[in-house]
């Protein structure tokens, strides 16, 4: 079989595949953009009975998405198992299939009643980031003529080009879960009511957070949330949420950083039919979804220039305008925002506006790194492993050595890390006990004192001329540790910005020159990194 899929195609589907490639460019409306594709494969391509089936999320089985040719009701409790008929086969094995005469096949089950026996048919998988996420199935219109093979090749080109599509309607599909689970005041009573279940620690820059949860839940100013990746960023928002008078309004959340700016547009603002191709209904969006509640704008410090200016008019206004609409709306909403970007740097840099900067930094919430709590981390584990016992329907404890080790780390990762290394830990242990040999982490970064990349803050810059005192290597053992482990070999951050006040004389600005900075990011780090300044 030739291994360049192009080389045998039919001169016009190369123009289909053109034609294809610039509807799903034109379109942000995804279910509209996949049925036009299978209407197209109809009209040009000769591939007639075109489907789309999705994985379900939740039960793994394929659930039939798009028909060409039939009427929604007709096909939308149709799913197929993973190894059951043709599709589930390519469930199974993520493999194309093509079969020369439909009818002579056994494993065909004609659920949708669709297909012709005497043609040929053609499903193959459609693949996003290496994850399966569907299957796109058409029939040829006529008898097979020995081109099979070569119309394999064509419909897997196809699978790749709406293999982002396919992925889009997934989330939405997800999201419109959430907003309706959401929605369920008993529910959401049951699971949030207390706001703090799932914030654990006694630690006392955790208490000093809790405090400011309480307070800041009481009114409607601006949060932002402040920490490294895996803090529990999302857990604060729905703490303040969920423990404000807004509870039971609308809780919506994005992640800024999974959408390209033209669909985060859209999916903020809404827009209005004949917006843009494949618009052919309004919609509301996110910021509407969210009035007289909260809205939770996650990776805030990812999006654009350009954008950055769109969503300040909205918080300076309290209102907008959808997509290709003239008419402003006026909305009542609470926004809660989070980043783990440096955003003093970004504003010296020029990469985000001051003035979005000073509107959403009105209360900020300081998330410290699990490595600066190592404190909590026992209780945090216990917290961890009571969950991941009741997924595995068992009792998980951790002993003391395993205890022992986990401090020992630097866990760049934070608390998502841990979840991950306990789940894993957990796996392997046989009778529910996780004593250190069960504690999987890459000794090269255990206690090295790096931070991982994307952090805020930033690691502080080293001059090579500066005469800041350092404390020694020797009293940086985080801990818990054991006696004969190695020491740190590098002071941490937080060492090296207390060590540049000391010698400052607490001043900022002073201490700001010895390392190099300006006066707002050690601000910052003074903030983020809990430091008691002291008056001298």
């Amino acid at each position: 079989m030739n291994e360049n899929p192009s080389a045998s195609l039919l001169p016009f589907q190369f123009e289909v595949l053109a034609r294809i490639g610039q509807l799903l460019a034109r379109s942000l409306d995804a279910p509209q953009s996949l049925r036009e594709v299978l209407r197209t494969l109809e009209i040009s391509g000769h591939l007639s009975r075109g489907m789309i089936a999705i994985v379900d999320p939740d039960s793994g089985d394929l659930s039939v998405y798009a028909v060409h040719g039939l009427d929604h009701d007709d096909f939308q409790a149709v799913c197929y198992r993973a190894g059951e008929g043709l599709l589930g086969r390519i469930l199974e094995s993520g493999r194309p299939c093509a079969v020369a005469r439909l009818g002579e096949d056994p494993r065909f089950l004609n659920r949708l009643g669709l297909y012709e026996r005497d043609l040929p048919f053609i499903a193959v998988p459609i693949h996003f980031s290496g994850t399966l996420q569907g299957v796109l199935a058409v029939q040829p219109d006529a008898q097979d003529d020995g081109l099979l093979d070569e119309r394999v090749r064509f419909v897997e080109l196809l699978a790749n080009l709406v293999g982002q599509s396919v992925r889009l309607s997934l989330e939405a599909a997800q999201e419109r879960r959430s907003l309706d689970q959401e929605r369920d005041p008993q529910r959401r009573t049951v699971r949030h009511r207390p706001g703090f279940g799932n914030l654990v620690g006694h630690s006392p820059a955790m208490l000093r957070v809790f405090d400011q949860i309480r307070m800041v839940a009481k009114w409607s100013t601006t949060v932002l949330i402040r920490g490294e990746t895996g803090t529990g960023k999302e857990l604060i928002a729905n703490a303040i949420h969920y423990n404000s008078p807004r509870a039971r309004g609308p809780y919506v959340r994005l992640n800024c950083a999974s959408l390209p700016e033209n669909l985060l547009e859209s999916e903020l603002f809404g827009h209005e039919k004949g917006a843009f191709t494949g618009a052919v209904n309004s919609r509301k969006g996110r910021f509407e979804m969210a009035d007289g509640g909260t809205l939770f704008l996650d990776e805030i410090g990812d999006i654009s220039p350009a954008f950055q200016a769109k969503l300040l008019r909205v918080l300076q206004e309290g209102e907008l305008e959808r997509v290709g609409g003239g008419r402003t709306l006026k909305l009542d909403v609470r926004l809660i925002a989070a980043t783990h970007r440096d955003l003093e740097a970004a504003v010296d840099g020029g990469d985000f506006r001051e003035d979005l900067y000073y509107r959403l930094n009105v209360m900020p919430i300081v998330l410290p790194p699990l490595r600066e709590r190592l404190e909590d981390l026992p209780k945090i584990a216990g917290h961890l492993l009571e969950r991941l016992g009741g997924m595995q329907r068992r009792p998980l404890r951790l002993t003391a050595s395993a205890q022992r080790r986990l401090v020992q780390h630097h866990w760049p990762g934070n608390v998502r890390e841990l979840e991950n290394c306990l789940e894993r830990a957990a796996v392997m242990s046989e009778n529910g006990e996780i004593d250190a040999e069960l504690i999987r982490i890459d000794k090269a970064r255990e206690r090295s004192g790096r931070r991982p990349a994307g952090a805020a803050p930033a690691p502080l810059p080293s001059h090579p001329g500066s005469t800041v005192a350092l404390p020694s290597a020797g009293n940086l053992a985080a801990a818990g540790a054991d006696d004969d482990s190695e020491p740190a070999a590098e002071p941490s951050e937080r060492e090296r910005v207390i060590a540049a006040l000391e010698r400052a004389g607490w001043v900022q600005a002073r201490a700001a020159r010895l390392l190099g900075m300006t006066p707002r990011q050690i601000a910052y780090r003074v903030q983020i990194l809990n430091i008691e300044m002291k008056q001298i």
